[in-house]
């Protein structure tokens, strides 16, 4: 896809989106970025659905990688990418109208590959939008910044100094079903507790004490999803049940740890043990 834009080499856009088996989703990411998008590449984890002939009947260029985890599958989708200039977009996520015009106007003077733009993005629950968003860098430069190679939650390595917020909102169609959001909850804990884990932190029992209530008075409170109804009080008990588990599973992890560890006639014995690592 080349737009033959009037705008400088430099400063064509390549879209990057992982995915799979999102076929029913993904028409409304890809159309929503058409009109800033120089290049749109989509990485396939290894659909089984008809996600790869969305994206090439959009004109999207496509490439099956089978699923090394999010932040190597994203690097991978970069490295594809035409040009240095890298917006990333999920399956779920559409660009708003305001987004996009201001998402024109800077791509006009993409001049310093050092400025990374933000997005705020909005996530949906139950039929219902919760206002309170997060800002996250979506659009940088591959020659200057790299993607975290973390586990989960991984993103742009870029120092808050050089971010710049855009206008507009970042659409997160992420709900789908109750079942749904409990597997992939289940699944980013387990991330989540193998990150803290290999990093080498400790479980704490203040920890796992403290911070499922707290987290239930930042979103019900002090966010105000209390104003959502019952699909905002489940938001913040979902988030009480998300920490709870990180704490858990990072915990189960430490005992796992001891047990490899202790030794019998010189040799190391695992026994039931369990991998953890998502696939």
């Amino acid at each position: 896809m080349n737009h033959m834009s009037s705008v400088p080499a430099d400063n064509r856009i390549s879209v990057v989106i992982i995915a799979q088996d999102d076929g029913t989703r993904i028409t409304a990411a890809i159309k929503s970025c058409k009109p800033f998008a120089d290049d749109i590449v989509v990485i396939d984890g290894g659909s089984k659905d008809n996600t790869i002939q969305v994206a090439e009947s959009l004109g999207c260029r496509v490439f099956s990688n089978p699923w090394p985890g999010y932040a190597k599958q994203r690097m991978f989708g970069v490295e594809k990418a035409e040009f240095d200039w890298i917006f990333l977009i999920d399956t779920d996520e559409v660009v708003d109208a305001e987004l996009l015009g201001d998402l024109l106007k800077v791509k006009e003077t993409l001049h310093d590959p050092a400025k990374a733009y933000s997005v705020f993005r909005i996530g949906d629950f139950l039929g219902k939008w919760m206002n309170k968003g997060e800002y996250l860098v979506r659009l940088y430069n591959r020659r200057i910044y790299g993607i975290t190679n973390s586990l989960v939650h991984e993103m742009p390595d870029v120092a808050s100094s050089q971010i710049v917020n855009l206008e507009g909102v970042l659409w997160h169609y992420g709900f789908r079903s109750i079942s749904d959001h409990m597997t992939r909850f289940n699944k980013y804990t387990d991330l989540e507790a193998e990150t803290a884990f290999n990093k080498g932190r400790s479980f704490r029992m203040t920890r796992l004490l403290w911070r499922p209530p707290a987290r239930f008075v930042q979103k019900y409170f002090v966010q105000g999803l209390y104003r959502k109804g019952l699909a905002g009080f489940a938001v913040a008990v979902f988030w009480v049940m998300y920490e709870f588990l990180v704490c858990f599973k990072h915990y189960e992890l430490t005992k796992r740890r001891k047990k490899i560890e202790i030794v019998d006639d010189g040799h190391t014995e695992q026994k039931g043990e369990t991998s953890y690592v998502v696939q």
